[in-house]
């Protein structure tokens, strides 16, 4: 994985990547696992047999050829509306860089959390980067959405977008410019640097930013954030951010927005990154950021489908859940592994209250030869070696007696199943 300085970004970056602390200072989305945005519209490509493939395509826009690079999931249905997510690159980087996964993971690390949900897009910038001038790049999202709806599958309102630095001030220019058309966008250590055309409507919004960002400072990121705050109608806030040379995060999701455009916040004791890790070397931002956008369900059409789907659907978890008898106090844990591909795997944990009800739960286990956590979202990860340790955030460790909860990961090596202890303070 190539390292940033040899991605030819050194003005957008310091040499030496932050190291970050998981403070368990997360707070649940306010009423989003709810929110429900529009009707569920399928596409013209739903139900035909799809010409565009896996690869670079070229389309004329504004005058010009522009490109960007198409990734399938690998079930696709073709009766079967999915999520559309655009990865937009930073300043001298590629669309190659993006969805290949140099330096950063594949889409910012979302491919791998999506499963076979989305059909995810990494656009090519003109020189490198996002100008936007006259909004041509807005234009050239617009005609890569048309000719990827008139040929595969998508749900209307399941369209998102994010990006680092450039990329995100791309994101941030859609957010603006396009809050009908995208239902979420998350912007990674960016500024408005792609104009921002319109900018008075909601769209639910997520940012990410380094306390001592020496490219794009943080009070700029502020100002960002407290724009779509106003838009959606939360509550104004000056949330909590880390300490210099803390080396935490912190997260604020703000209350009162209306249902379904919520605003969270993340500031990070660090400079310019896309891809903050905690100090086991695990990448939060990914888990976050999909935890977000996978919140938002669309209501399905009242009608069934004319056509019947031609394909089986998804296939189950690889390994069955693991099963225990319910705890009389204290509570219990779960295993499923989720997905897997070779040299790694995506695993997901159920914790289950016993018959009462708990403020905190632990779970651990130890790791199979060859395996090696690299992400976990919706918990805390802490341990070393084979032990591994995680704990609830702040916002899921209160459950009443019977509740569940879940969290993620994404794990190096082959899945097995795990015995699993779980706690209570």
């Amino acid at each position: 994985m190539r390292k940033p300085m040899t991605l030819r970004w050194r003005q957008l970056a310091s040499a030496a990547a932050a190291t970050l602390l998981l403070t368990g200072a997360g707070v649940a989305v306010t009423g989003a696992a709810t929110a429900n945005v529009g009707t569920l519209a399928a596409t013209a490509g739903c139900g035909t047999a799809p010409t565009l493939t896996n690869g670079t395509h070229t389309i004329f826009s504004g005058g010009q050829n522009r490109s960007f690079i198409l990734r399938l999931p690998n079930n696709y249905d073709r009766n079967h509306p999915h999520r559309l997510i655009f990865g937009f690159h930073w300043l001298n980087g590629s669309a190659t860089d993006v969805a290949n996964g140099n330096w950063v993971q594949p889409f910012y690390g979302l491919q791998a959390l999506a499963g076979n949900s989305a059909i995810f897009v990494a656009p090519q910038g003109l020189n490198n980067g996002w100008a936007n001038t006259g909004g041509r790049d807005v234009a050239f999202v617009d005609d890569m959405i048309n000719l990827i709806e008139s040929d595969l599958c998508v749900d209307t309102t399941q369209r998102f977008a994010l990006g680092f630095s450039y990329g995100g001030g791309m994101s941030y220019a859609l957010a603006c410019a396009r809050p009908d058309v995208f239902r979420a966008v998350a912007i990674y250590s960016a500024g408005v640097i792609s104009g921002c055309s319109g900018g008075n409507s909601p769209i639910a919004y997520l940012q990410a930013h380094g306390i001592s960002d020496s490219v794009l400072p943080i009070s700029g990121a502020r100002a960002m954030r407290d724009r779509f705050v106003q838009n959606n109608g939360c509550t104004p806030a000056n949330p909590p951010e880390p300490a210099p040379g803390s080396g935490a995060r912190t997260s604020f999701a703000y209350s009162g927005c209306a249902p379904g455009y919520p605003v969270v916040w993340y500031a990070f004791d660090g400079d310019h990154n896309a891809a903050p890790t905690d100090p086991n070397g695990s990448q939060w931002l990914p888990g976050e950021t999909w935890r977000f956008f996978e919140q938002f369900q669309s209501t399905p059409p009242t009608t069934p489908p004319t056509t019947p789907p031609t394909t089986p659907p998804t296939t189950p978890p690889t390994s069955p859940p693991t099963t225990t008898p319910p705890p009389v106090g204290g509570c219990s844990a779960t295993y499923h592994t989720v997905n897997s591909w070779p040299g790694g795997f995506q695993g997901e944990v159920t914790v289950r209250a016993g018959t009462s009800g708990i403020n905190g739960w632990t779970v651990s286990w130890t790791l199979a030869s060859g395996q090696r956590i690299t992400q976990v979202w919706n918990g805390l990860l802490s341990g070393g070696g084979s032990s591994v340790t995680v704990r609830n955030e702040s916002w899921n460790g209160s459950l009443n007696a019977g509740g569940e909860t879940t969290f993620g990961f994404l794990s190096d090596g082959s899945p097995s199943t795990p015995t699993l202890t779980c706690t209570t303070p």
